[in-house]
C-alpha cells in the first residue's frame, strides 16, 4: 500500500478548484454550455463541496482513520450556511450543532430513510487518495465518513465508489488505458478506451448491490460515448442524489483521467449540479496528476480554503 498525504493534498485542491469553477456556472447549468466555454472572472468562490471535504481531510490527518464524532462535530461546527448547504444537510447539520446525535439526525432525515443524495460522495475523494492504493480500506473509511449524515445505502454506496476511484488513481495504476489513445490526443470514437477503465472496474468490486452500482455497470460500458451521451444514460446529478450523480462522474474521470481541465469541463458542458460534478472529477484526476496538473490560473483563481483547512 502507498500511504502519503501528498495525493490527498492534491485531491483536496483539485476538488477544491473544480467545485470553485463548477460553482461559477451553477445558474447557467441547464442551457447547454460549451465544454470550452471562457473562464469566469476570479476570484471563484467554493461551496458546501469543499468545506465538507476540507473537515473530511482535517480528521484523517489528526486521526488517521474517519472518527465519527469528530467529524460530526466538525461539519457541524464549520458549518457557513452560506456555502449552499441542501435543506437536508442544513437540518441535520444544525441538529448536531445544537446538541443531538448525529446518529439519530442521520437516520431519521427523509422520513426515517436517511439521505441517499449526493453529499457524501462530493467530499470523500481526498478519502480515497490518502488510502491511496489501498482500496478496501478507502472504502471502509469512506462508510464510516458518509454514515455521519447519509443513512441510506444509495448515499453510503456514492461514497464507497468515489474513494475507491481516488485511491486507484492515486496510486498511479490508473495511469495505463486499456486500449485506444490517450485522453486530449482526438475525439473519442467507437475504438477508443478508457484511461483507468479499471478505475470503474475497481468500483464495482466493492460497491453493493443497487442502484449506483447499476449506473456504474452502465458506465463500464459506455466507451467511446460522448459525454452528452453519458450524461443523458447516466445522470447529471441534477436530481442530487448519489445514483444520478456518482455513476457519470467516474465516467469523466475515466475518460480524461489524465486531463484535470477537459475533465471539469466535461462537467460543466452538461449541465446539473455542476458544483458537485466537477468537484468530485476534480478530486479522482487531482489525485493521478497532482496540484501541478491543474491550471496554474484555475488555481489562482479559487478564493483561499479556510485558514483550519489543511492547504490553509
Amino acid at each position: 500500500m502507498i500511504l502519503t498525504h501528498r495525493p490527498a493534498l492534491d485531491s483536496l485542491t483539485g476538488l477544491s478548484v473544480g467545485d470553485a469553477f463548477g460553482d461559477q456556472f451553477f445558474l447557467l447549468s441547464n442551457r447547454g454550455l460549451s465544454a470550452s466555454v471562457d473562464l469566469p472572472a476570479a476570484p471563484w468562490e467554493w461551496s458546501d463541496d469543499t468545506e465538507m471535504a476540507c473537515s473530511v481531510l482535517d480528521v484523517l490527518l489528526r486521526c488517521g482513520s474517519i472518527d465519527q464524532d469528530a467529524l460530526a462535530r466538525a461539519f457541524a461546527t464549520r458549518l457557513d450556511i452560506g456555502r449552499r448547504y441542501g435543506a437536508g444537510a442544513l437540518e441535520l447539520l444544525e441538529r448536531v450543532r445544537d446538541g443531538e446525535r448525529w446518529q439519530t439526525a442521520s437516520v431519521e432525515a427523509f422520513g426515517g430513510n436517511g439521505s441517499y443524495g449526493n453529499g457524501a460522495a462530493m467530499r470523500v475523494a481526498p478519502l480515497g487518495a490518502y488510502f491511496a492504493g489501498d482500496p478496501e480500506r478507502a472504502a471502509a473509511e469512506a462508510v464510516a465518513s458518509a454514515e455521519v449524515t447519509h443513512a441510506h445505502p444509495e448515499g453510503v454506496a456514492g461514497a464507497v465508489a468515489v474513494a475507491v476511484a481516488a485511491s486507484l488513481a492515486a496510486a498511479g495504476s490508473a495511469s495505463e488505458p486499456d486500449s485506444g489513445p490517450a485522453p486530449g490526443s482526438g475525439p473519442p470514437d467507437a475504438s477508443s478506451g478508457f484511461v483507468a477503465g479499471d478505475l470503474i472496474e475497481a468500483a464495482l468490486d466493492l460497491v453493493p448491490a443497487g442502484q449506483v452500482r447499476r449506473g456504474l455497470d452502465r458506465a463500464l460500458g459506455m466507451r467511446g460515448h460522448s459525454v452528452e451521451r453519458a450524461a443523458h444514460d447516466l445522470g447529471n446529478g441534477s436530481r442530487i442524489t448519489a445514483p444520478d450523480t456518482v455513476p457519470f462522474t467516474l465516467w469523466v474521470a475515466a475518460r480524461h483521467g489524465d486531463d484535470y481541465e477537459a475533465a471539469v469541463r466535461a462537467c460543466v458542458a452538461v449541465g446539473g449540479d455542476v458544483d458537485t460534478t466537477a468537484a468530485i472529477v476534480g478530486g479522482i484526476v487531482a489525485a493521478r496528476v497532482g496540484a501541478e496538473g491543474i491550471p496554474a490560473a484555475w488555481r489562482a483563481a479559487r478564493e483561499p480554503l479556510p485558514a483550519w483547512a489543511p492547504l490553509g
